[in-house]
Formats: structure tokens, C-alpha cells, sequence
């Protein structure tokens, strides 16, 4: 069970539809378009991907379109067989926007510190600039 420390917590605000951010997200194209890194992504449930070059790898736990995501998510130099839990949830926002809530459990704790500016920098910016643009 992943303690408090290595987990992480992140709320953005997109102006985008709840559907537009989740396919932002899960569409292989889209996805490497906003990370500017080639991804590979199953929209299925037990489905795997790959993003980053293969540097993040996992499957898909539960997929609710336009609602949330959740995945089991290791990067490529965490101990073997070991995975977090990634959730993204999306709530509508009045203007066609977005809030989405972000947890990240379980990620090993010396690399807690790089994830979170990780989440930030290579995500929650680049997408808003995607989606905003």
C-alpha cells in the first residue's frame, strides 16, 4: 500500500470540453502532438500503452469517456514489476471548460520530487497549450 509521501496530487483547469481533454490524452496522434514524443495508446480496458518513447509504460484500469482515466503506470527505470496508479478525473466546468483532478500513488519515493515537476512540465503545460492554442 503506497503511503501519503509517495503519492501526488495536481488539479488544472483546461478551457476545453471534458471529451476534447480525455481524447487529448488517450488518442495516440494527440497525445504525441501536446508531449512531442511518439505514444502508443489501447482505448480499451487491459489495453497497454507506451508514451515518451517508451520511457512510461502500464494498461488501462478503467476508461469512462469525457470522465476518467485510470492506468497502472511505471517509468522505465523504477524497480521491476513494480507499477503506480495514475487517475485522471474530468469535471465540466461552466464555459465548456475543464477541471481535471490528477492523482499519481505509489510512485517510488526518490523519484516523487521528479514526477510531480514531471506532470506539470511535461504535461498539464503542453496540453493546455494544445488544447488552448
Amino acid at each position: 500500500m503506497a503511503t501519503m509521501k509517495n503519492s501526488l496530487r495536481q488539479t488544472v483547469v483546461f478551457n476545453a470540453t471534458p471529451r476534447k481533454v480525455y481524447d487529448a490524452l488517450m488518442e495516440e496522434k494527440q497525445h504525441a502532438a501536446f508531449t512531442g514524443a511518439p505514444a502508443k495508446i489501447s482505448r480499451k480496458v487491459g489495453g497497454r500503452f507506451s508514451c515518451h518513447s517508451g520511457y512510461v509504460t502500464g494498461f488501462n484500469l478503467e476508461l469512462v469517456p469525457g470522465k476518467t482515466i485510470v492506468q497502472a503506470w511505471r517509468g522505465r527505470d523504477w524497480p521491476k514489476g513494480g507499477y503506480s496508479i495514475v487517475t485522471f478525473s474530468l469535471a465540466p466546468l461552466s464555459g465548456g471548460r475543464t477541471k481535471l483532478s490528477f492523482a499519481h500513488v505509489g510512485v517510488p519515493p526518490d523519484d516523487v520530487k521528479r514526477k510531480t515537476e514531471g506532470w506539470k512540465n511535461r504535461y498539464w503545460i503542453p496540453l493546455k497549450k494544445y488544447l488552448e492554442g
